[in-house]
């Protein structure tokens, strides 16, 4: 019930002493009657709060008890007249002050008579809405039981609350995407916002506000998990709207269990397939068999995508992001080899790596470094997962808590020796450089200082003497005891070469 319903009643009497036409639209939760000094502790809001005002026993007693009740953000405060024979002026300026509603009830009329139409009204309004609930929690299971989608539940749900509701997987792919998509920058918000809000639900902070609900238990990890987004700010909404959204969050996350019971079939297709690749068997029948098995296309060229932690025992995790981030090219087939997540997916891998990118504010304390291959022949899919793999191993070096890197990206020396392992490169740097850098121990010759130098400037003599302050042929006599000791000469390019990677390999 509001306010004004209770002003309303003319058998109530009750006189409005302060209150604007807003105020009297305020809803009426439940009713309280006290002459505690301080009753702000058993107050939760919403409240018409009746007292005789046996409280007042001076002028700066109004201040505790009105402030209290504006703290609790109560109704109004309903004034009996009997103790005072009327209402003081210090409670009525308080309550101005305070923003509080203030009634006056007659010394005539009893508080039982007030707290009975109050709790008679707000009783009969709970029915009624318990009623509607039931008849809508009726009307949408009748649609589960009869094989509507979710994006016709969720459709449904948000034309009979007037609000536009959507349900996303944690990398932005809609599940049901509402009368339109969303933007973009919007997407992202909304993503974030799941991500990294301290409680949920929670209300995005930039753009349209939307509301954002988890799907499924609190505790699990949201990066690997659903949310549904609501226009339009929590706070602000009815208990009608509150309760279908939260019916709509459950049936998502009755979808979502029988979604994951179909993805649990299908893993043990995809890994199959992915130990095929591994094996090199892109000739053998099977191939193609396990691909068409897992909805893809064996005829059509397909990308390698490789996805793990840096920590150990994360590979569900990070096969469950691959599934989520691979989805929104087509069918995911997604399994493990050698503790890491990897997927076959066709088309544009841009899209996936747009998708991973809006995991990163869900990864704060590890790193998820993922590598992708370029699209390849079935024949030569165990080529794209080594170049995966090497991808990866580049990606596990770059800055942040999600790195991608594509093959294309793996062209320079620089990739080149990411990919090696550590040990590798740095017994090829000691094998060429040892003699080089025990002369210099010995003798403070500084030839690696001068070999570095001489490199960096294209093997001209006169601009590495310049950087280095030296004379040209102290230059010159410095290389040609770096040869002499590496048994290689700087004239020579593919022994130039081997000198310029071991210096990058140290």
């Amino acid at each position: 019930m509001l306010l004004r319903d209770l002003v309303g009643r003319p058998e109530l009497k009750l006189r409005l002493l302060h209150g604007d036409a807003a105020a009297l639209e305020r809803p009426v939760r439940w009713v309280y009657t006290t002459d505690l000094p301080d009753p702000g502790r058993y107050l939760s809001g919403g409240e018409l709060v009746i007292s005789g005002l046996v409280w007042r026993t001076a002028e700066a007693d109004t201040e505790r008890f009105v402030g209290a009740l504006a703290r609790a953000k109560v109704a109004a405060l309903a004034a009996g007249a009997a103790v005072f024979h009327g209402i003081p002026d210090d409670v009525a300026e308080a309550c101005r002050r305070h923003d509080v509603p203030l009634l006056e009830v007659p010394e005539e009329v009893s508080f039982a008579a007030v707290t009975e139409y109050v709790v008679g009204s707000v009783t009969a309004a709970r029915g009624d809405r318990l009623a509607v609930t039931v008849g809508r929690q009726r009307q949408l299971l009748a649609a589960v039981a009869s094989g509507l989608g979710l994006d016709e539940l969720t459709a449904q749900v948000g034309a009979a609350i007037g609000r536009t509701c959507r349900v996303f997987t944690a990398a932005g792919r809609a599940l049901a995407a509402g009368p339109e998509p969303l933007p973009t920058i919007e997407l992202d918000v909304a993503v974030r916002t799941f991500l990294t809000a301290d409680r949920l639900p929670a209300v995005t902070t930039r753009g349209p506000a939307r509301t954002v609900f988890p799907v499924g238990p609190s505790s699990e990890l949201r990066s690997t998990s659903w949310f549904v987004a609501v226009d339009g700010a929590r706070p602000d909404w009815d208990q009608e709207t509150v309760e279908a959204v939260g019916e709509l969050v459950a049936i998502a996350a009755l979808d979502r269990a029988r979604r994951s019971e179909g993805l649990r079939l299908a893993r043990d297709i995809a890994d199959d397939a992915i130990a095929l690749v591994a094996e090199g068997a892109g000739e053998r029948p099977e191939l193609p068999v396990r691909l068409r098995q897992a909805g893809l296309d064996p005829s059509a060229p397909l990308a390698v995508a490789v996805a793990g932690f840096s920590g150990p025992g994360r590979v569900e995790t990070a096969r469950s992001v691959l599934v989520d981030a691979a989805a929104h090219l087509g069918p995911p087939v997604v399994g493990t080899y050698e503790g890491l997540a990897v997927a076959l997916v066709p088309g544009d891998t841009a899209v996936l790596d747009a998708a991973l990118a809006r995991l990163e504010p869900g990864f704060a304390s590890e790193k998820l470094a993922v590598g992708v291959s370029r699209p390849a022949a079935l024949a030569a899919l165990t080529g794209a997962l080594q170049e995966a793999v090497h991808a990866r191993t580049l990606a596990q070096q770059r800055p942040g808590a999600v790195a991608v890197v594509t093959a294309s990206e793996v062209t320079s020396h620089v990739a080149l020796l990411a990919a090696v392992p550590d040990d590798v490169r740095r017994t090829f740097a000691d094998r060429v450089l040892r003699p080089v850098l025990a002369y210099d121990e010995r003798n403070a010759a500084g030839l690696l200082e001068t070999l570095e130098a001489f490199l960096d400037c294209s093997g001209s003599w006169s601009r590495a003497a310049e950087r280095l302050h030296l004379h040209v042929n102290t230059v010159r006599y410095r290389i040609g005891r770096v040869e002499e000791l590496t048994g290689r000469s700087l004239a020579d390019f593919p022994d130039r070469v081997d000198l310029f990677l071991a210096l990058r390999s140290r």
